[in-house]
């Protein structure tokens, strides 16, 4: 499947996914909260990704966990770190960070040839930091408002801003853009770096589900939070 074929199956099934939001029956005193007027959409679909993760993910990612050596999961996850760091250099430039682009950039090149393909994270040691940006943060930073919270089938927790950039992150995603890449390599890529990133949150999902007496609202009012913090880059 091509990117444009990835980007117009993504936007249909957006489109799909407001229309039944719009349809959708507000529960009495569900909705409440101003940031999230589709809340009793939200927590349905919260649920049924829940359900997906408790029975398909979590069991994954705790089985990669346990078979997999540690030492081999950093190196996994610092290979597609570094893949990550060429849109998100993209998004700095795109942000009107230069210094912060050239900073991804140069990790880039230093992690690919020193640290062997990526799968050693050498740029870190010598103080080049890792940015963490994507094109729904840059819209943010050029004025587009978050919007009301979302919560997207499978990719979870989002915003309106957020679901409507996410067909141009998913096309400029280095790890699947390219056509000369065969289908079941780039198939097994994503699901390969879905349970690397799972497996790597387990020990603090567990936690915070164990502690919220409501965990929608609580990972709701997370995401928020965060992906304000990011837009700002931390700053107030």
């Amino acid at each position: 499947m091509t990117g444009k074929q990835r980007l117009i199956r993504w936007c249909a099934m957006l489109t799909v996914t407001f229309l039944v939001t719009a349809c959708a029956t507000t529960a009495p005193g569900v909705g409440s909260d101003p940031r999230d007027p589709y809340e009793n959409y939200n927590r349905s679909m919260f649920t049924f990704n829940k359900t997906i993760d408790d029975n398909v993910l979590k069991p994954v990612a705790t089985g990669y966990v346990n078979v997999v050596p540690a030492v081999v999961r950093e190196a996994i996850g610092n290979f597609f770190a570094n893949i990550g760091d060429v849109w998100t250099a993209a998004n700095n430039y795109m942000q009107g960070k230069p210094k912060d682009g050239t900073t991804d950039l140069v990790r880039v090149i230093f992690n690919s040839t020193i640290g062997i393909a990526g799968l050693i994270d050498v740029a870190t040691p010598m103080g080049l930091p890792k940015h963490e940006e994507d094109f729904g943060q840059t819209l943010g930073v050029w004025g587009a408002k978050s919007g009301p919270y979302f919560v997207l089938p499978l990719f979870g927790p989002s915003t309106v801003r957020d679901a409507l950039a996410k067909p141009v992150d998913l096309y400029a995603d280095p790890l699947t853009a390219s056509n000369d890449v065969p289908v079941r390599a780039k198939n097994t890529g994503r699901a390969l770096r879905l349970v690397d990133d799972r497996a790597a949150v387990l020990d603090s999902t567990a936690i915070l589900e164990g502690a919220a007496l409501d965990p929608y609202q609580f990972f709701r009012d997370a995401y928020l939070q965060r992906r304000e913090s990011r837009v700002r880059d931390g700053k107030d």
